[in-house]
């Protein structure tokens, strides 16, 4: 299955905000003015404490969530010009996301968890079997494809999870500490994948982590601090 090639798209926040409502009355901003671009092919590592706003920059660049105020552009294009439909084929499509908490569906299969995007994209089953069971050889999990998450360990939960993101060959690769449930061995095994995988494809990559192993390979660290960007520093 050599399936779709799509786009590395360059992804543009201009004074973005998002603000939550906690219970009945009290905001919290998880984001306050964010300006930033990531140019196509970048790897970025963002770093910061937790509630710093991390995971909901993840959620914005990949459009799982709409900002309060702002715009975001890929390409220099307002998604938010974009009719819902159109923005999740843009997710779909060219987005791969590696989830902290995983969420695997627990009915299926390892095998069955990752073809999911390729079934969502109406790839044949011989090629979305096929694509799987590469991706999991790829992450060390040949001998548990037939296998449900509760019968998993968390770390193997998690590189389900990682070939699950990168199904559909996705230009955009969002993780949010897709390692934080793994060894040192299988943390570099990992980290090395994903690496390879946007070389190969100049794909953008960017990555939450407290691993300081796993921020070093990245060519630019963001660092957050109560909802904006405090730091910004490209490796010379």
């Amino acid at each position: 299955m050599n399936g779709p090639e799509y786009r590395v798209p360059s992804v543009e926040l201009a004074g973005v905000t998002r603000t939550y409502l906690e219970g009945t009355a009290e905001e919290v901003h998880a984001l306050r003015g964010i300006d930033l671009t990531i140019g196509s092919g970048e790897f970025v590592s963002v770093e910061g404490p937790s509630g710093c706003g991390k995971t909901t920059l993840l959620n914005l660049l990949g459009l799982l969530d709409a900002p309060t105020a702002g715009e975001i552009r890929w390409d220099g294009r307002s998604v938010g010009a974009l009719t819902d439909r159109a923005r999740a084929r843009l997710r779909l499509e060219g987005v791969g996301f590696i989830f902290q908490r995983f969420y695997l569906l627990p009915t299926l299969t390892a095998r069955e968890n990752v073809e999911l995007p390729m079934r969502a994209l109406r790839v044949p089953r011989a090629d979305r079997v096929e694509r799987a069971r590469e991706l999991l050889r790829e992450v060390g999990l040949t001998e548990r494809e037939r296998s449900y998450p509760h019968q998993l360990s968390g770390g193997e939960e998690q590189r389900v999870a990682v070939a699950r993101a990168l199904a559909n060959r996705p230009g955009l690769l969002l993780a949010d500490e897709p390692t934080g449930e793994l060894d040192s061995g299988n943390t570099r095994a990992i980290l090395d994948l994903l690496v390879r995988v946007r070389e190969a494809r100049k794909a953008t990559l960017i990555l939450v982590s407290h691993n300081p192993e796993v921020a070093a390979r990245a060519g630019r660290h963001l660092t957050m601090r109560d909802g904006a960007v405090a730091r910004d520093l490209r490796e010379a």
